[in-house]
């Protein structure tokens, strides 16, 4: 009988469903699993292992989606220390289809709809409760769905594979390209149907999906396809849901002490000494300050000080963002720096071991569904007061004033061209390397017109608003995967 190889990759594996974060190993084959409902849920642990473990290379989250959504905006361009030369042609927007972040991007993409697709078809027939097997499935579909979601933005129509393959002949695994709209159907779906987990979790369970992260990923799902009124209304039930709000400091969404807190909605889950290269945490978090001088860092891989200049005086989003110096904990001591340096995924009570740090990526956060509600309300008409109210909510925590309280901090008076104005610089200066502004840009069609303003990136044309289908996948199917423009 054929054996396929199944690559767990699983915190807590062996001991319990609910943790996300050590990381064990094991190779079982599939006549040995699926029998019972811990193994359904070590089979789902995978799933969300895919997001940011990855022995061979930088996690998808931990680093690697980074380059293409954040370092291939205007956010951030390669430094001095960027040799690898795959990452200064992304820097550049000199990327073609042989470029390996790109290809390994897809790579880990595919990794994760595999293992999701492999739980979505085996845990229906282990033995156990439906209702927990239900639950792990649907937990399964949301990361398909979330990991589609990033696919088809990223390079457009993709294949769209819904089951684990039962065969290893090539010939049997080429798949097309299927239609953007497919895939969005199929995400929909999959995120309709991960609607149905719970919305609240345990404290043992912290990390994994739940009906509020189904509904928010709807709404920016919504937002993306310009659906304004199914996106407006998804995230309205988010701001319904008790359970989320704004901390009061912007500084507390990177804190470690405060991670999947009430403003994380969804976070990709990062230990200290996490097992997995590039999984010690989010974008920059290896960086490690032993043995650097006074003056500057030695391992800046980025120019990340593009923006620092963009925040009014009294935004505290900038010094929690960006840091002229830091201070070496528990002496009087600072480093400082020639130019700002990216702060927020830092470990600052931890600065001489860059590798211990326990930050999670806030892949969806309660400002990113206020400002989602706000755009998609004005879209059909203008600002309405709740729409206001949800982007003056933003606002106001950055300028520490009162969340709920009117301050004269707040936008009034707007056009729904002003009003849409407003969205951007909120949303630019709020998620600034959180994973968004790439897709951002996009979906407004600003792209060029944002990117041209950087003079390293003065290149940028109409087919940087598509990433290139890796060479080496169109070498296996050259005609299923034709290229996408400009490449």
């Amino acid at each position: 009988m054929k054996k396929l190889a199944i690559l767990l990759l699983a915190t807590g594996l062996f001991s319990s469903c609910a943790e996300l974060e050590v990381v064990p190993t094991a190779f079982i084959t599939k006549e040995n699993f699926f029998k019972t409902t811990d193994d359904a849920a070590a089979s789902v642990t995978s799933v969300y292992a895919a997001l940011n473990i990855d022995l061979t290379d930088q996690s998808l989250f931990g680093r690697n989606l980074y380059f293409l959504t954040d370092m291939g905006s205007d956010y951030a361009a390669a430094g001095a220390s960027a040799i690898n030369p795959n990452v200064r042609a992304i820097s550049g927007l000199t990327y073609d289809a042989n470029t390996d972040r790109i290809q390994v991007a897809w790579r880990q993409i595919y990794n994760g709809i595999n293992r999701a697709n492999v739980a979505i078809d085996n845990i229906p027939n282990v033995s156990g409760n439906e209702a927990v097997k239900t639950r792990y499935i649907n937990e399964a579909k949301f990361i398909r769905g979330l990991l589609y979601f990033q696919a088809v933005r990223l390079w457009g129509g993709v294949p769209l594979v819904l089951h684990e393959a039962k065969t290893l002949n090539i010939a049997d695994l080429k798949i097309g390209r299927s239609s953007v709209g497919d895939i969005y159907a199929q995400i929909i779906k999959d995120l309709t149907d991960a609607e149905a987990l719970p919305a609240t979790l345990t404290a043992a369970e912290a990390g994994r999906a739940t009906s509020g992260a189904a509904k928010s990923l709807l709404a920016k799902v919504y937002l993306t396809r310009k659906d304004w009124a199914n996106a407006a209304a998804k995230a309205a039930e988010v701001q319904t849901a008790s359970n989320y709000d704004l901390f009061a400091d912007f500084a507390d969404v990177f804190n470690k002490t405060k991670k999947n807190g009430k403003e994380h909605i969804f976070s990709v889950q990062f230990a200290e000494n996490q097992q997995g290269s590039g999984a010690s945490g989010s974008t920059f978090m290896r960086t490690s300050f032993a043995g650097f001088t006074s003056t500057e860092p030695a391992d800046i891989i980025s120019d990340v000080a593009l923006f620092y200049d963009i925040y009014e005086v009294g935004d505290k989003r900038r010094d929690v963002t960006y840091a002229k110096k830091l201070n070496i904990p528990g002496t009087a001591t600072y480093y400082t720096f020639p130019k700002p340096l990216f702060r927020k995924y830092l470990d600052t009570t931890n600065l001489s071991n860059g590798a211990n740090v326990a930050i999670n990526f806030p892949l969806i956060r309660y400002a990113d569904i206020l400002l989602t509600y706000a755009e998609a309300v004005n879209e059909q008409g203008g600002p309405t007061a709740a729409a206001y109210e949800a982007l003056n909510k933003v606002r106001r925590r950055a300028f520490g004033k009162p969340i709920g309280v009117v301050s004269s901090v707040d936008y009034t008076g707007l056009t729904q061209a002003q009003f849409r104005e407003a969205i951007y610089e909120e949303r630019k200066k709020e998620f600034v390397q959180e994973g968004h502004r790439w897709f951002d840009l996009v979906r407004w069609g600003r792209l060029v017109t944002e990117v041209k303003k950087v003079a390293a990136k003065a290149s940028v044309t109409d087919r940087n608003t598509l990433y290139p289908i890796p060479q080496s996948e169109r070498n296996i199917n050259p005609e299923g995967l034709p290229q996408n423009p400009g490449y």
